[in-house]
């Protein structure tokens, strides 16, 4: 039996109809009933050995950082919604085009990929004259003698120049780049970015890449998949884009209006069921990133072209085991949960582990949500010791077991689903006569883990509303026998999931479950 939900647009108050919650159970689930004692235990271990929350190798060139690790290339999209848009920009891509890598070794005599180069600080900057000059930084550009060019120096293709200035932490890219006689240079745009910075270009501006996006941290480079990991989002090109950019983009590149063309900047990623193991052990990396990090629409081209930089030691018959893969094995992702400020590449930051921050995790293989305010615990989950869990990036302040400090504050109680009883998940509430009602009716299948692990404040039974100083925190449940609910602060998630077949549950016309303590 599952627990009873909070009343909803498909239940009146009173209706206890049969709801609950996520887990965070290894696959053999029947060990679970002592994993919160396990997760404890591993956690202490692991402060007691100094192991620092693991967060993927952050990427980084020339001793710079290829942008703060809260970019919005360096986020994780795997557990983010789908957009609503996926299946008609993927028809529209080609559902069956394969996916192509678009760099290797060496093509048609030149080196095949987008090359670039890192020179030291205070190299002598060059004039450079641009045929968009309204639309590209000045410089001067610190090109260095005979740099590498997307194609060759007699390429008359998209001519890419990358410069990365050590030191200062610069990146320099050119579109349409040439030398001209007296040492300067011409290009058809031009841009510079601070690799420490989140800053954007200006809304509606290009840059080397038509997206108005730098191109640098979107390429496969064979350094990161060589050491098992690409920790950033990757570059992708599509033949048809509507006349549109979505953040982070800042620029649009087509006369298209309808709806099934995608925006500049929509993010992909692949697809969690993709069996990644199954290709060479060399291309993996770029798969496991393709669905953590995914893939940004940045400019018009052939269907699925994944940009990547030139090097001799890729192996090119094992890059193109990755056309095994189809448009049809790919998704767009809504990342609009993660945005901070338009003009900004800044993500929301990862919960600190303080006690007062409720937590938020995915484990895709079950589409289940978890949430944890103990440190330890989310110590734990961070660390991988319960495998396929990761952070979503979402999370909303609680007040610490036994604080009741502020209007109309509650415990709320957590309880176990048991496998055996086929339900494997957690459930939340901060409603005591819930908490209670669960534990006369339904003990047998449901584990009272804690009647406290935090304390939020109760909304209005009536009409849903929170006590000043407090957010409203929805709840939403997946209607699965698995039974699994999830806690957001967002509307828009709210609806996104409701759209998606999920329950929304509360009280009062938003369906409010519980608030929390506003960010101060």
């Amino acid at each position: 039996m599952l627990p009873p939900q909070l009343p909803s647009s498909a239940a009146p108050p009173g209706d206890w109809r049969l709801r609950s919650g996520p887990s965070i159970t290894p696959a053999r689930a029947r060990r679970r009933a002592r994993a919160p004692v396990a997760v404890l235990q591993l956690a202490a271990a692991l402060t007691v050995a100094g192991l620092a929350t693991p967060s993927g190798a952050a990427p980084a060139i020339g001793g710079c950082p290829v942008f703060p690790p809260d970019s919005v290339w360096n986020a994780r999209v795997d557990t983010l919604p789908v957009h609503p848009q996926s299946a008609a920009w993927v028809a529209t891509i080609g559902s069956a085009k394969p996916l192509h890598p678009d760099f290797g070794t060496v093509y048609a005599g030149a080196p095949n990929g987008i090359p670039y180069v890192v020179v030291p600080a205070g190299t002598p900057g060059i004039a450079v004259s641009f045929d968009y000059a309204d639309e590209s930084d000045p410089g001067p550009y610190p090109i260095p003698p005979d740099p590498p060019i997307e194609g060759g120096p007699a390429s008359t293709g998209d001519r890419h120049v990358l410069v990365v200035e050590a030191g200062r932490c610069r990146l320099y890219e050119l579109y349409a780049a040439y030398p001209n006689g007296d040492g300067s240079w011409r290009a058809g745009s031009g841009a510079i970015f601070d690799l420490r910075s989140n800053a954007l270009r200006p809304s509606t501006w290009t840059s080397a890449d038509a997206a108005g996006l730098p191109v640098l941290p979107g390429l496969v480079r064979y350094d990161e998949a060589s050491a098992g990991e690409i920790a950033h989002a990757l570059r992708f090109t599509a033949p048809q884009t509507r006349g549109a950019f979505t953040w982070p983009a800042r620029h649009e590149a087509s006369s298209l209006a309808g709806a099934q063309y995608p925006p500049m900047g929509q993010r992909f990623r692949l697809k969690a069921g993709v069996d990644v193991a199954r290709f060479p052990a060399s291309v993996q990396p770029i798969l496991r990133a393709l669905q953590r990090f995914g893939m940004m629409l940045a400019d018009n081209g052939s269907s699925w072209y994944l940009s990547g930089a030139p090097d001799p030691r890729w192996s090119d018959d094992e890059l193109h085991a990755l056309q095994a893969l189809t448009g049809a094995d790919f998704e767009a992702v809504d990342v609009s949960s993660l945005m901070v400020d338009p003009d900004s590449g800044a993500t929301r930051a990862a919960a600190a582990a303080d006690g007062r921050t409720a937590v938020e995790f995915h484990r895709a293989s079950a589409d289940h949500y978890f949430l944890s305010s103990d440190p330890a615990e989310i110590a734990a989950l961070d660390a991988g010791f319960f495998a396929g869990w990761a952070r979503t990036g979402l999370s909303f302040r609680v007040q610490p077991a036994l604080d009741r400090s502020g209007e109309a504050r509650s415990p709320v109680c957590r309880f176990y689903g048991r496998p055996e009883a086929g339900i494997d998940s957690h459930f939340y509430s901060a409603s005591p006569a819930e908490c209670q009602a669960v534990v006369d009716r339904y003990g047998a299948d449901w584990q009272l883990e804690s009647p406290e692990v935090f304390v939020v404040a109760l909304p209005d039974t009536a009409t849903g509303a929170c006590p000043a100083g407090t957010v409203p925190v929805h709840r939403v449940f997946n209607a699965r026998r698995d039974a699994n609910h999830r806690y957001v602060t967002s509307a828009t998630i709210r609806g996104q999931m409701v759209a998606a077949g999920w329950i929304a549950e509360g009280y009062g016309p938003d369906a409010v479950a519980m608030c929390s303590p506003a960010v101060p």
